[in-house]
């Protein structure tokens, strides 16, 4: 899944970015109002982690203008702004959470996950289609109670997959979804992507839909 991560502050943005993609996401990074403002495909995010202090405008006039174009992806604000005030007028604003910097990774990946399932309509952090459970923290997958070793791509796919289990996930989503703005972008790398992941799980598991895409099936 791709998340939009808006911060000014390069290491911050480089650490952060870097942790989140160990996570198991795929991260756009903006540093300013304007770039996060006109960022070509924010429709595309599943969520955005947004600091509040940018040099050329304030974070929270952003989260106004991505709730009047109706985005519903999940918002985090993470600053060192920690009044209550600011904390109030976040959430008003339309922001799912109020982060405090500086947070443990381990505790804003958890408040994320925490906002996917709440997205999503779903408690657990354990998605599990037929005889596939994934782990969404701890990253084990297995099939039949047996472990499944998957690269971080892979496992980005699985977890795509199995969010919309029984859906026809056309390949343009897909490669949306997976890989950053920046990265180099070919369908035929979802068609190798997709063969890896079959031999893993089983070809029978993935189906082609010739033409619209591919579904996992139930």
């Amino acid at each position: 899944m791709r998340l939009l991560l808006v911060e000014d502050e390069p290491e911050l943005a480089r650490r952060l970015g870097e942790r989140l993609r160990a996570g198991g996401f795929a991260v756009d990074v903006a540093s300013t109002y304007g770039e996060a403002e006109s960022w070509p495909d924010i429709d595309k995010m599943a969520a955005i982690v947004l600091d509040l202090g940018l040099p050329d405008g304030d974070g929270i006039d952003l989260v106004r203008h991505w709730r009047a174009r109706r985005m519903d992806c999940p918002i985090l604000i993470l600053t060192a702004r920690g009044s209550w005030q600011d904390k109030v007028e976040g959430l008003n604003a339309g922001a799912d959470d109020f982060v405090v910097k500086p947070v443990r990774f381990e505790e804003l990946l958890a408040r994320l996950n925490s906002q996917f399932r709440r997205h999503l309509g779903v408690r657990e952090n354990v998605l599990e289609v037929g005889p596939l459970r994934l782990d969404t923290l701890s990253h084990e997958v297995s099939l039949d109670h047996q472990p499944v070793t998957l690269s971080r791509q892979e496992f980005r796919l699985l977890q795509l997959f199995m969010r919309r289990a029984g859906q026809i996930l056309p390949q343009a989503d897909i490669l949306e979804q997976l890989y950053e703005l920046e990265m180099e972008r070919e369908l035929n790398t979802i068609e190798v992507l997709v063969g890896r992941l079959r031999r893993k799980i089983g070809r029978d598991r993935i189906t082609t839909i010739r033409g619209l895409g591919y579904r996992l099936e139930k």
